[in-house]
């Protein structure tokens, strides 16, 4: 049992760790050498490292890489409540050993990735709610819905990851993730707002993941599968 959640751990945390390393590496990069790095290939970086992990880990861990995805599936029965602390801790481990490398490898700036608001604080909690609840309902469709294929999950999450970033990035950063916006912030030493990264991507995907429990048809157990080994 401990080795089975260890195992499934250390799979969160590497696949984290390689999404913040990627995404962040490259606005870290972007800060040092704009040509080298446009601005405008970030996000989909964000996409294709989200999409390659979950490809690579999925089968060990579900490859939530996100503590609202996990929360998301734990409080609606897809996972179980007693292994969301290891999560987590897997989580905001793999994203702080991300930000400790590409200090190490590109130490001439201070930059991390750290997410912040354009906005108003009310609409920027409103657009991370709205931008977590549509990365959740594709997520909830790839990996509990046994009538989408587990094989286009990891296209569909890295795409999703991508476009919803290109959307809000400018405006709030598009976190959808507490922990992509965690250790940017305590590594630029810049905590502030750093609530609003965590309310609204947890209110977005646990919201998404009863709105899809709803719109299916519940009733129906041959649509219903664990949420493992295809998120």
């Amino acid at each position: 049992m401990f080795s089975g959640i260890l195992k499934k751990s250390a799979a969160e945390a590497c696949g984290t760790f390689v999404f913040m390393l990627i995404g962040c590496g490259a606005i870290r990069l972007h800060a040092l050498q704009p040509d080298a790095m446009p601005a405008m290939l970030i996000p989909a970086l964000f996409g294709l490292a989200i999409c390659v992990m979950i490809f690579t880990l999925g089968p060990v861990s579900g490859a939530h890489f996100n503590p609202a995805v996990t929360a998301a599936f734990a409080v609606t029965g897809r996972f179980p409540l007693r292994q969301m602390p290891w999560y987590w801790a897997a989580q905001s481990l793999g994203a702080l050993l991300a930000m400790a490398i590409i200090s190490w490898f590109l130490p001439e700036t201070s930059v991390f990735g750290r997410t912040q608001p354009a906005l108003p604080l009310l609409q920027a909690f409103a657009l991370e709610l709205l931008l977590s609840f549509i990365l959740m309902l594709v997520i909830t469709a790839v990996a509990t819905d046994s009538r989408v294929t587990g094989t286009r999950a990891g296209l569909a999450i890295g795409m999703t990851v991508a476009f919803c970033a290109y959307a809000g990035g400018p405006l709030t950063g598009a976190s959808m993730n507490p922990v992509r916006s965690l250790a940017p912030a305590l590594f630029e030493n810049r905590l502030e707002h750093l609530w609003l990264y965590f309310a609204g991507p947890l209110a977005g995907t646990i919201l998404a993941a009863f709105f899809y429990e709803w719109l299916r048809s519940c009733d129906d157990a041959s649509t219903r599968k664990q949420a493992k080994g295809c998120c």
